[in-house]
Order: C-alpha cells, then sequence, then structure tokens
C-alpha cells in the first residue's frame, strides 16, 4: 500500500516502463522526444496567466487555421494523397464541420481560473492545466483529429505534442504548422503545438507517451492498450462496429437516404460508420429497394464470397480496398458490371455467425444486412454484433415507435444509442443533437476505456476545489435506516 509520502505507483510504472523504452530507443530519439517536452512546458510558462478571453482567442485561431476555406482543401488533398483513405471533398467537411462545431462547445465554458462557484455549498472550482498532452492520431483523419485534439487541450491551457501515424505525417505536419503559424500570429506560443520529427517510430511514440502528462490515443486498438500500459495517466478510444436496426415503424427512405449519406461519407473511415443493418422481416425487402434507390447494390452469394476473399488478405483488412471509391472497391473485388456506378455495397447474411468477416468492421462501403424476425431478435442481434467488435461503441435505429430505442439504451451495453440519425454525422457531435463534437469517442469500461463520453474539454483540465464550511447538512439515523429497520430490523 502507498502512502502519501511514498513513491507512487505511477512513477515505479514510468521506471520501468521508461527503462525498457529508453534501451530499445537511439540517443537521437531519446533527444528528440526530450526537447519536445521541455519545449512544450516552457511554452506552458509563459500562458500561466492567461485568462479565459486570451485562451479562447488562441483556441479560435486555431479553428480558423484548419476552418479557412484554403487550409481546410489543401489539408484535405494531402490526407487522401498521403494516405489514400477517403475523399477529398468529404475530408474538407469533416475539416471545417469538426473544428467549428467543436469551437461552438469550447466557447461555451470556462476552464481557466474560477469555472464554477456555489456559495450555498461553500464550493469554489478552479480549473488548471494537466501539462504535456501525447496525441495520438490516426492516418483515417491527419488534419481533423490533431486539431480537434488541440483545441480541447490548449482550451485548458496546455501543450500538446502530436504522434501522427506514420502514414500521415506530411499532412499531420502541414496542419502542425498551420496550427503553430496561427499561435505566432496573436503573439502565444508556438511550442504549444509541436509534432513528432520524420520518421516517426514506434520508439519515439513509446517515450513521448511514458514522458507527457496526459496520453489522448485514437487509432489503432494497438496504441490505446500501449497508451494504458505507458504508466501515464491515458484516455483511449474503442474500436467501432455499428449495428443499426431498420424498424417496423420507419421512415424506409428517409431511413435509407440517411444510411447512405453516412456510410458514403469520406468512403466509410470514421469509426461510427454504419457497419451491420438490421432489418425487421416484415419491411426487409421494402427497406432494401429504398436502399437500392439510394445507390446500394444488392451483392449477390458469389460476389460475396469475392468481397471476403478479396477485402481481407491474411485474416487483415486489405489496405488496397479499405476507404476507396466505390469505382475502385467494385473493381479491386471483381463485381459485376452493374456495380460499377453503386455509392455501396449490400453483403446480406443468412444467419448471424460471429466467425463470418462480415460480422467485423470493415472500414469499406461494404455494408453487411441481416434479417431480423422480431424485434426481440434485433436486440439480440445487435448484442451479437457488438460481441464480435464494437462493445461499448455505439448503436443506432430507424423508428417511430418511441419504446424501440429505449429498450435499445436499456438492455444494450454502448455509450451512445442514435434515433433516426445518419450515424455518422450524429454520433461525433450534431448542430442536431446534445453530444458534443469530437473525433474520440470513450466507449467504456466495456470498450476498455476510461470515459464513456466524446472526448471534450473536461477531460483536458485538473480542477481544485476550494472549500469552506457552511450550514451542517447532517440527517438523523432514523432519516437514513428508518426504511430499512421498518423491513429488517435492527438484528
Amino acid at each position: 500500500m502507498y502512502t502519501c509520502g511514498s513513491r507512487n505507483v505511477r512513477e515505479i510504472i514510468v521506471a520501468k516502463s521508461t527503462a525498457s523504452a529508453v534501451q530499445d530507443a537511439t540517443r537521437e530519439e531519446i533527444t528528440a522526444v526530450d526537447r519536445l517536452i521541455e519545449q512544450g512546458r516552457t511554452a506552458m510558462t509563459e500562458i500561466v496567466n492567461a485568462d479565459q478571453t486570451r485562451i479562447d482567442e488562441m483556441v479560435t485561431a486555431i479553428a480558423w487555421s484548419l476552418y479557412k476555406p484554403e487550409n481546410a482543401r489543401r489539408l484535405a488533398e494531402m490526407a487522401v494523397a498521403d494516405t489514400g483513405i477517403g475523399n477529398v471533398e468529404d475530408k474538407v467537411i469533416k475539416n471545417q464541420r469538426k473544428t467549428f462545431g467543436t469551437l461552438r462547445d469550447l466557447m461555451r465554458v470556462k476552464t481557466v481560473g474560477i469555472i464554477d462557484n456555489d456559495p450555498t455549498r461553500g464550493m469554489v472550482k478552479y480549473g488548471k492545466p494537466v501539462g504535456v498532452v501525447a496525441a495520438i492520431t490516426p492516418s483515417t483523419n491527419p488534419a481533423a483529429t490533431p486539431v480537434n485534439k488541440t483545441m480541447m487541450a490548449l482550451k485548458g491551457a496546455n501543450a500538446i505534442v502530436i504522434a501522427p501515424s506514420p502514414a500521415g505525417w506530411e499532412s499531420t505536419s502541414a496542419t502542425t504548422e498551420i496550427m503553430r503559424d496561427a499561435l505566432k500570429r496573436i503573439a502565444m506560443p508556438r511550442d504549444l503545438v509541436q509534432i513528432l520529427p520524420h520518421p516517426v517510430s514506434r520508439n519515439m511514440t513509446r517515450l513521448l507517451m511514458e514522458k507527457a502528462d496526459l496520453i489522448v490515443a485514437t487509432g489503432s486498438q494497438n496504441n490505446v492498450r500501449a497508451a494504458y500500459s505507458s504508466g501515464t495517466p491515458a484516455i483511449g478510444v474503442g474500436a467501432g462496429n455499428v449495428p443499426v436496426v431498420i424498424d417496423s415503424s420507419a421512415d424506409l427512405d428517409d431511413a435509407a437516404q440517411k444510411i447512405c449519406a453516412s456510410k458514403t461519407f469520406d468512403n466509410s473511415t470514421s469509426c461510427s460508420s454504419e457497419n451491420s443493418l438490421i432489418i425487421l422481416d416484415d419491411v426487409y425487402e421494402d427497406a432494401i429497394r429504398a436502399l437500392e434507390s439510394t445507390g446500394a447494390y444488392r451483392t449477390s452469394k458469389k460476389e460475396r464470397d469475392l468481397i471476403e476473399r478479396q477485402l481481407w488478405v491474411d485474416g487483415n483488412l486489405n489496405r488496397n480496398l479499405i476507404a476507396r471509391d466505390a469505382d475502385v472497391l467494385a473493381e479491386g473485388i471483381g463485381l459485376g458490371e452493374g456495380s460499377k456506378t453503386a455509392r455501396f455495397f449490400l453483403a446480406e447474411q443468412d444467419e448471424f455467425n460471429p466467425d463470418s468477416r462480415f460480422a467485423d468492421e470493415k472500414l469499406s462501403l461494404v455494408l453487411t444486412v441481416y434479417r431480423a424476425r422480431d424485434f426481440d431478435h434485433a436486440v439480440q442481434l445487435v448484442r451479437e454484433v457488438l460481441k464480435v467488435q464494437g462493445r461499448g461503441h455505439s448503436c443506432g435505429i430507424h423508428t417511430n415507435n418511441p419504446d424501440q430505442p429505449v429498450r435499445l439504451a436499456e438492455e444494450i451495453d454502448v455509450v451512445r444509442v442514435l434515433v433516426n440519425q445518419a450515424h455518422t454525422f450524429g454520433n461525433g457531435g450534431s448542430f442536431n443533437n446534445a453530444l458534443n463534437f469530437t473525433l474520440s469517442m470513450g466507449c467504456g469500461t466495456w470498450g476498455g476505456n476510461s470515459i464513456s463520453e466524446n472526448l471534450n474539454y473536461r477531460n483536458f483540465i485538473n480542477i481544485t476545489h476550494l472549500v469552506t464550511e457552511v450550514g451542517e447538512d447532517k440527517p438523523t439515523e432514523a432519516e437514513l435506516f428508518g426504511a430499512h429497520f421498518a423491513r429488517y430490523g435492527k438484528d
């Protein structure tokens, strides 16, 4: 057991893990990471007295650096060129929409100085920085995610060091530079935002995680697990694999249009993209026709076999086919002539098989479809899909029966249940729902995460509580134990 005066658990874990990382790292890697951490801490000392207005100016400048139309487009083009993932037009929308929505959320809250004062309870809360943040970012969003995390980190008066996916380093580096230039323009220290140097190595990323004060890891589950084992406080996100129900009472045309818009956005790179549809039997064929009217292609059994052989290679998703345009995917798989003009592809399953590749996340324009006998069966299928992958993340439903979403919320272990929404656009925050904007979705302990909410500003501040005495708030024994005594006695 560790007391307040003894060496704490984190110090011991860091000492052990750093020794391992240092043993594998080169002197140049160690020096590079140490320099970034030191520069970040120095930059934080320069804003230690910044008030909320000044902090908000800084966050707004960061937001504008990506939202600015020419930058949003240039970085979207770089992202697709670097990674081959997604498409330019949708990445432009993502760069602007996520940034604008996040700025809206951040401008409505206090994070430095007194953030809450409740005299009746004798409680004053002060927001303070968490320190230097290590931001692990994915190749799927090499511009939007770094900016999103930077806005939240700087809102708490922190510094941030970005560890990008090696595949997205060029575009993330360019994104980092426009953020640093934005800070310089408003006379704030540029080193509040930094990036690991090229070439990004696993050792440097590990060292950064061990030396930072907080890790926020988005991307592969390997990165998330490494963050949690680093000895540094960490926030990770879970894997997606979203199942969505089309209920008997749904507006089928509306549901089909929203599913198409969501599934095809940025070629299905989002973890919130629909991966399985569960359609009630009595509307199954009508729902399929509605989906086909939006551009869905109903694959044959032979074509589904082709998809399974081509989309996965040696048990892993084929990087040459994931997140590709529909015509590229159809050509690469060898689908029929009618598929060439499709927007996405339906892979119907006769029954649920947890060992089937189609039950897993596909990161492509392929959408698995199951037929449910009734709503009880639909709930069971949602649960089964999430057991394969995606537990804790989210699910959705299209319905006009208010009781059905309640059942999902009560019975399914997910953080988010979306009702009658395009899942990709609603899950990470929307102007039409109450979820805050983010590109990092916590999945609770169900998904092996420390948060069960969308990543937000609260995750980037420490809070000091100033506590003064108020009138005594002590109930009697009878008030607390009365019901227990009356029912069970005092024995």
